[in-house]
């Protein structure tokens, strides 16, 4: 397998049809509006989570074209987080992937509604898509909605602002928090390019994708953790040292880079198991998780 070429070949699929979103109304008086959430949108990105997408449907069916609404779908409910993420009641972040957040190019209320936009977009895209059935579609936005909601995404990103600078109670450390602020949106990613397969999954399949993405999101935030102490602004395309600054919990406050390192190299080793034991073509999945464990943005 050459992962290089494969990822390649998965992104720019991706980029294409991005590309073409948000285009149909760009003559009309909330033309502003659509530029802001393009602009989010199309900003680069790794584009984890719909290559994810396709990549496990590719890995059920052969084919990575079914899952490419619901790919298109995560990654504007993704860019959605993004945007609010930064907002100055939340990160208050002025840089995102080497550019101005949306809220410093186009003022904080169009930031917002251009976060809202995208987030009522992704579900349009998964509930509209022709290239899975609408009883897919239906799964697949329950899916999403699960993890996006208030025992997912926005729990976790409830509990990452109000326990800034304080220890959690028990039973809601990192691994909670980060499971549902990072995790859920991986894992959604891996059960929608399932969802999208014209191959049923079997139960067997569904449970190793979603020990895959747990191990996968709890690597991905440590790494993340480690970025922000060891790497510079120029290579993150973002402020670095500002949890630090903001108080924020993390798993290089608390475990050191060393023993940071030794927690993702094990997490990483767990989603790999989890894949070859459930899928016949697991080797690109593993890659990504190797991939990720040593990436330096």
């Amino acid at each position: 397998m050459d992962f290089d070429r494969e990822y390649r070949e998965a992104l720019a699929l991706v980029e294409e049809e991005l590309q073409g979103c948000f285009l149909d109304h760009m003559d009309g008086p909330h033309r502003e509006l659509l530029e802001a959430m393009r602009y989010s949108l199309l900003a680069g990105g790794k584009r984890v989570r719909p290559i994810l997408a396709l990549k496990f449907c590719e890995a059920l069916c052969g084919e990575m074209e079914p899952a490419l609404d619901y790919a298109c779908g995560i990654e504007m409910l993704h860019t959605y987080s993004l945007i609010h993420d930064d907002l100055p009641c939340m990160d208050d972040d002025g840089l995102r992937r080497g550019k101005p957040t949306c809220h410093v190019k186009y003022g904080e209320w169009l930031a917002l509604l251009a976060g809202d936009a995208l987030q009522s977009a992704a579900f349009e895209r998964l509930a509209a898509s022709r290239r899975t059935t609408p009883v897919a579609n239906g799964k697949a936005c329950a899916v999403l909605a699960r993890a996006a909601g208030q025992n997912g995404m926005c729990a976790g990103q409830y509990l990452d602002i109000k326990w800034e600078g304080r220890e959690p109670p028990d039973g809601y450390g990192l691994s909670q928090i980060d499971g549902w602020k990072t995790g859920a949106l991986l894992e959604a990613a891996c059960l929608l390019g399932l969802t999208a397969s014209p191959v049923e999954p079997s139960p067997r399949q569904w449970e190793a994708a979603e020990r895959y993405a747990s191990h996968l999101g709890i690597a991905f935030q440590i790494r993340d953790d480690m970025l922000d102490v060891e790497s510079t602004e120029e290579e993150l395309g973002k402020p670095i040292g500002s949890d630090a600054e903001n108080g924020k919990n993390t798993y290089a406050a608390e475990y050191g880079l060393d023993g940071c390192r030794e927690l993702v190299e094990q997490l990483t080793e767990q989603a790999k198991r989890s894949v070859r034991e459930a899928f016949e073509r697991p080797e690109f999945l593993c890659g990504l998780a190797d991939w990720l464990a040593e990436r330096k943005h």
